[in-house]
């Protein structure tokens, strides 16, 4: 098993100067803080409600964007609509270059309701929109990058995302974009909780150097390396949409970094805590001027 220090403290004024590339997927999403989740029949008020552009693609950049100097590219697919609108500008104010195919499709919504106890339950709405090869965007950029992350895309896009030194991605892409692609990762992120993402590695025909399959508060697995135990929360655990994806952030920036796994894994983990102390997909979001709020 492997174990690490909290060492919050050491990672605090990190401020690297990496070149970073995410291609992925955004979703706007109605958070609504909840007397307690669904059940059938059964009344739930709202206490508390924002909406945001959120979405694996979104917080690893919005991640890594507070990670390094660099400005963070940020290649997806949004609808030609007011809430693809609404994302790109959000987005974009966040410092983040978007690099955006827009679709004559509706920007894919949806709702995250969340309990007292920071659990959440997820309902999306329409079609993942994700980028293609075959789109005009800059994909040059691609060839200066020190690491890219990919959370929705095709084959050939990991294909030429592999010129990276550090190469991530996660099990929602597809296991059948991933073999296809033939590539080696540098790692595959997943959660082992969520049947979506759930994988053997025989399902895999290139095995990753790393692969992490994380379970929230009881750790995870990583391979080669064995269990990991989270970290307790030093504050009260508020939302934990973002918490795996905050994760996946921190330990790609730790590769990307040539840090070893042990300190790459241990920012992975406080970065996944400090996501579920605050409300909604980006830890201390609350004051940002462009989001819908209310309480």
């Amino acid at each position: 098993m492997i174990v690490q220090k909290d060492e919050s403290e050491d990672y605090k004024f990190i401020k690297g100067n990496l070149n970073f590339a995410v291609v992925g997927h955004v979703e706007w999403i109605n958070f609504l803080n909840v007397d307690h989740l669904p059940k059938p029949g059964v009344i739930s008020h709202s206490k508390k409600s924002l909406e945001y552009p959120a979405g694996g693609g979104s917080i690893i950049a919005k991640q890594l964007s507070e990670l390094t100097s660099k400005q963070i590219h940020f290649f997806t697919s949004l609808g030609n609509d007011d809430y693809g609108d609404k994302c790109f500008k959000i987005l974009s104010n966040m410092g983040i270059k978007l690099h955006v195919a827009w679709r004559n499709k509706p920007t894919r919504k949806g709702f995250s309701l969340i309990d007292s106890q920071g659990d959440r339950a997820i309902t999306v709405i329409g079609e993942r929109l994700a980028p293609n090869h075959n789109d005009n965007l800059d994909w040059d950029v691609l060839k200066k990058m020190d690491g890219i992350f990919i959370t929705a895309s095709d084959a050939k896009i990991l294909k030429m995302a592999r010129v990276a030194s550090t190469l991530c991605t996660t099990p929602r892409v597809g296991l059948n974009i991933i073999n296809k692609s033939n590539v080696l990762l540098d790692a595959l992120i997943g959660s082992n909780l969520d049947p979506g993402e759930v994988f053997s590695f025989s399902d895999l025909l290139v095995k990753p150097k790393y692969t992490i399959k994380t379970e929230g508060e009881n750790g995870g697995i990583i391979f080669p390396g064995g269990r990991y135990k989270a970290l307790k929360n030093k504050k009260p655990k508020v939302d934990s949409y973002g918490c795996g994806d905050s994760f996946a952030a921190g330990f790609f920036y730790g590769l990307a970094s040539k840090w070893n796994i042990d300190k790459s894994l241990n920012l992975a983990k406080i970065l996944g805590r400090e996501s579920s102390e605050f409300f909604g997909p980006y830890a201390k979001n609350e004051k940002i001027s462009d989001l819908k709020y209310y309480e």
